[in-house]
């Protein structure tokens, strides 16, 4: 098995250099429980080249509340060199480790170009794609008053066709590799009248992308209870031969490979035999080892 959705700080604490050492403890973490490689994917808009690239993003929408949190979000997670989270994971694989090179890439609207030309720069092995917001509306941030008040603004049906129509353009702009935690809009555990007609446009935008989708424990870890995909987007997937790997998204070693051995099992019930394990952004298919 593979976790490749993995961060190396918690949201909200200061980024520092991450060592070596640190990387060890993921990878010895991941082995405990049956994981045989682990991608570092730390999130693209931690770091200050990305910062210098996309400076001033937010303000292309209307001055809100919820842009002026989002501007301010942004800015203070965006402290991280770039050079030197790319220099110590390529170190952590030159001492062998079981480890790859990623990134965790937010959908920009109209700048997905911009944000393809930096990456390309770059030796990555994978490249997540996600949607943490709709418009200027960081939806996911299940634990802020405010942003879940504004769901009653929005409505769940506006919400679930911005966030779709935004992962089918993440999808198209063939800018990731991976569609992370797909149905992330879920999150709240607040669903539409007709989910399945939104995750049919999900698992159609991977197909048409040739790109991978994940399975993610992180869902159990929040008020929706469930992985992300659950098996009904899990199901559309499989029948329009979307490959998949597998995830934690822990921030931090404590929820490395958490919850692996139910993924295994919904992946195996939903039909797949095999994962993709990625290596300088070319796909290698894995088979899943049921024992």
């Amino acid at each position: 098995m593979i976790d490749y959705h993995l961060h190396l700080w918690p949201h909200g604490t200061r980024d520092r250099t991450p060592t070596v050492e640190e990387l060890a403890t993921y990878c010895e973490r991941a082995r405990e429980h049956g994981v045989d490689q682990i991608a570092i994917t730390e999130h693209f808009f931690r770091f200050r080249q990305t910062a210098k690239l996309l400076s001033g993003y937010f303000r292309r929408y209307p001055e809100s509340s919820m842009r002026t949190l989002m501007e301010e979000y942004w800015l203070d997670h965006a402290r991280a060199d770039l050079d030197k989270y790319v220099s110590v994971v390529l170190e952590a694989k030159d001492a062998g480790l079981p480890v790859v090179l990623g990134l965790e890439v937010d959908y920009y609207e109209d700048s997905m170009d911009a944000v393809g030309e930096l990456i390309r720069q770059y030796p990555f092995d994978v490249v997540l794609g996600s949607v943490h917001w709709v418009v200027e509306w960081p939806f996911d941030h299940v634990n802020d008053p405010e942003i879940m008040k504004h769901w009653e603004k929005v409505g769940i049906e506006p919400a679930w066709e911005g966030y779709t129509r935004a992962l089918e353009e993440l999808s198209a702009s063939k800018v990731v590799d991976v569609l992370a935690h797909p149905d992330l809009i879920k999150v709240a555990g607040l669903f539409p009248s007709v989910p399945e007609e939104f995750y049919e446009r999900m698992a159609e935008a991977a197909a048409s992308a040739q790109i991978a989708a994940e399975v993610s424990s992180a869902g159990w870890r929040k008020p929706v209870k469930e992985p992300y995909p659950g098996p009904t987007l899990l199901s559309y997937f499989f029948e329009k031969g979307v490959p998949i790997t597998t995830a934690s998204d822990s921030h931090g070693v404590v929820d490395v490979a958490y919850r692996i051995d139910d993924i295994k099992s919904l992946i195996s019930k939903a039909g797949y035999d095999s994962l993709l394990s990625f290596s300088a952004r070319k796909p290698l298919p894995t088979p899943i080892t049921l024992e």
